[in-house]
């Protein structure tokens, strides 16, 4: 199955309308769908790369607004949507500790998800049940989705193709690399 989606969010990446289906699957994937946005807009900035920045701006907004979406989810329908969605990626036992500690780290848990692989929808769904504040939410994801997004259109339209294969398979270990160290500093800041 996730094969087929993967496949069908490939094939979109030419069609005519394939700014709308990138701000479909953009939203829907910000909340349930499994497929990021990154794999429909590579092949479409390989495409069209002097619309490189048009194409991570419709990802980048339609994300956040997805977003919101499952932030609702979380904050009103939690217990009917958000627990079996959870449950059904193999998120429901940590659940509990999760939300427990989750606001504590303040807007960090929304900034990670939204850059690395991390499944977004997951942080989005938390963040509304826990009752991180709307307003943090929104300008972290906006922070993180735009670093992610843009960063992709970028190097793209430097590089093109032959940097196609770091983002696909490397950029998420990058972000996660970036991530700890800039944690770590913090950390690091906070003892000294």
């Amino acid at each position: 199955m996730l094969r087929a989606l993967y496949d069908w969010t490939m094939a979109q990446a030419t069609h005519p309308r394939a700014l709308w289906i990138l701000a479909f699957v953009a939203f829907v994937e910000s909340s349930v769908f499994p497929i990021p946005p990154d794999v429909l807009m590579i092949p479409m900035i390989l495409a069209r790369p002097k619309q490189a920045w048009l194409i991570a701006l419709v990802a980048l907004v339609a994300s956040v607004a997805g977003g919101i979406f499952g932030y609702v989810i979380g904050a009103f329908a939690f217990d009917q949507i958000g627990a079996p969605m959870l449950e059904a990626m193999g998120k429901g036992a940590a659940m509990e500790a999760f939300n427990t500690r989750f606001n504590d780290f303040g807007f960090w848990p929304v900034l990670i998800a939204g850059i690395t692989p991390f499944p977004y929808k997951v942080i989005t769904i938390m963040s509304g049940w826990t009752g991180l504040p709307l307003g943090t939410f929104i300008m972290t994801s906006i922070i993180a989705r735009g670093v992610r997004f843009f960063l992709i259109a970028a190097l793209l339209y430097k590089f093109g193709a032959p940097v196609r294969d770091f983002i696909e398979r490397r950029l998420g270990l990058v972000f996660i690399v970036f991530v700890v160290l800039l944690l770590g500093g913090f950390y690091l800041v906070k003892v000294i």
